[in-house]
């Protein structure tokens, strides 16, 4: 399958493009419509991405993971926004996650927590217990580019199988 100036191929077939988390949760899951396509690490990042793979920006979404905290208390939860959009961590996420405070999580964090590498994460394969929260605005488009765990790679997937991971909760997460 074509998309931008880049082909994707069933993410099952190309597991060396997947990371371990990614991958183990495709397989537990079963998964279709998740394919895979193989880029230039350098050019994981979003705006970076797009320019050279020609590929919009409204369909590329990207997955945050967030700490919330409230006394002691510290827990994790993801957030997938289209790259067009910001996400309100200080309002509508702190509301969703019942925290006094909520900030993006520190990178050494975030690789660690979920097996991921920093600037590739995607919501598929994190941690069960984590929440993911989807902006409504990403479930609007047919189909959506993001992260696959590693930054030498990038999913192209439906709206409807974000919706599905467990976990997803599809809701308002952006500025206005």
């Amino acid at each position: 399958m074509r998309y931008g100036t880049l082909t994707f191929e069933e993410a099952l077939d190309k597991p060396e493009l997947l990371a371990g988390p990614t991958l183990d949760y495709l397989k537990a899951y079963q998964l279709r419509d998740v394919w895979v396509s193989g880029i230039d690490p350098s050019l994981a990042d979003t705006a970076a991405f797009c320019d050279a793979y020609e590929v919009s920006l409204g369909v590329s979404a990207n997955c945050v993971v967030v700490e919330a905290k409230r006394g002691e208390r510290a827990w994790y939860a993801a957030c997938v926004v289209l790259a067009t959009n910001r996400i309100d961590v200080n309002g509508a996420v702190r509301k969703l996650l019942e925290a006094r405070k909520v900030s993006f999580a520190p990178m050494d964090s975030a690789i660690k927590l979920t097996g991921m590498e920093y600037g590739g994460i995607t919501p598929i394969g994190l941690p069960p217990e984590w929440p993911i929260f989807i902006d409504d605005h990403a479930m609007k488009q047919e189909k959506l580019i993001l992260g696959s765990g590693i930054r030498g790679s990038k999913i192209l997937t439906t709206a409807k199988v974000l919706g599905e991971l467990s976990g997803a909760q599809v809701v308002a997460i952006v500025k206005n």
